[in-house]
């Protein structure tokens, strides 16, 4: 059946998975349910009658409201974790199944006039290293700066 340890965490990925899917369609269908139902507007002379009548159900609506809210946010967070385990699963590495090589034929001997192959060294990138040069950069005094743009404004 499961031969392995990866198959092992991929069917409990493939379980989480299918309880948090499961969960999210009960929670949606809840909701359907819900928004589906008839609702009836109170209509009353009294103040006091009216808003006691409507608090109920107005309390009920929202604690089923948060109800589909918390299954739905628990029914994603399971779904998550059900991708997070298929996806993070050990690999497991094929290991290649060696051939028996079958035998070649030994070359045949060349003429001795042949000249020895060139060996070529592949050749080495050749690094320049520039150095930064130095900018001047003007300082400027600002007290100086502003008693003259102060001077300036004065005489117009």
């Amino acid at each position: 059946m499961l031969k392995n340890f990866r198959d092992k965490i991929a069917l409990s990925g493939v379980a989480v998975l299918g309880i948090g899917i499961a969960l999210l369609i009960f929670t949606f269908i809840s909701a359907y349910g819900f928004l589906t139902q008839n609702l009836s507007i109170i209509a009353s002379e009294d103040l006091m009658q009216t808003f006691g009548g409507a608090l109920a159900p107005l309390i009920a609506t929202c604690i089923h409201i948060m109800y589909l809210g918390v299954m739905g946010w628990i029914g994603s967070l399971i779904t998550i974790r059900g991708v997070t385990i298929i996806v993070n699963a050990p690999k497991v590495e094929a290991v290649p199944v060696q051939k028996p090589a079958a035998p070649q034929p030994k070359p045949l001997p060349q003429n001795a006039k042949t000249a020895p192959a060139k060996e070529t060294k592949p050749s080495e990138p050749q690094i320049v290293v520039i150095p930064p040069e130095e900018v001047a950069q003007p300082q400027s005094q600002p007290q100086n700066d502003q008693q003259k743009n102060n001077s300036q404004q004065q005489q117009t």
